[in-house]
């Protein structure tokens, strides 16, 4: 499968079932830990559950649009997963990340038996008995989880974009004694 159609295949199955509560940062690192969740290809009737935290580097307020920076999504060197590979990749397409450094790390990978409803029941379980709202939850195609996880992060960014306008508004305002 080459990267447009892993795109594609991305945008279709993937689903955010447990979005992150807490907003990101205006002024510094963000942490944005994550489990993923995908229908085994190889065992079927399993799950392949990825654990892992994507730091979004302290953002810029004047920075230019076409620094976006993507770390830690390839597989190998080779791999069109690379940071140059996936910046090329939306940079043709039109597709616009907030000029900031994403830096993915996997913590573990596992293949748990059962379906991946029964894992999307169990992981929300944990997460709301822990009361855990820093930690996404989302789902989608094994073969393209980085796009699955650019599009939690891209979510995160949007849901937030009109907070983060206010408060920079309020901050400015402050600043010059109104507020």
């Amino acid at each position: 499968m080459d990267i447009q159609e892993a795109w594609q295949k991305a945008l279709k199955s993937t689903e955010i079932i447990r979005p992150r509560v807490e907003p990101l940062s205006r002024l510094a690192a963000t942490q944005l830990p994550y489990i993923f969740l995908a229908e085994s290809a190889v065992n079927h009737g399993d799950t392949v559950v990825r654990k892992g935290e994507i730091t979004v580097e302290k953002p810029a307020l004047i920075l230019p649009s076409n620094l976006t920076r993507f770390e830690g999504f390839e597989e190998d060197e080779k791999s069109p997963w690379n940071e140059n590979g996936i910046t090329q990749f939306f940079l043709v397409r039109g597709v616009r990340f907030p000029s900031f450094k994403y830096n993915n790390r996997t913590d573990s990978l596992d293949v748990c038996e059962g379906s991946l409803k029964q894992s999307v029941e169990y992981y929300s379980r944990e997460l709301q008995k822990k009361e855990n709202v820093s930690t996404g939850l989302l789902l989608g195609p094994e073969d393209c989880w980085q796009f699955s996880i650019l599009i939690f992060i891209g979510n995160q960014s949007v849901r937030q974009a009109e907070g983060d306008w206010k408060g920079l508004w309020d901050d400015f305002l402050r600043g010059q004694g109104r507020g």
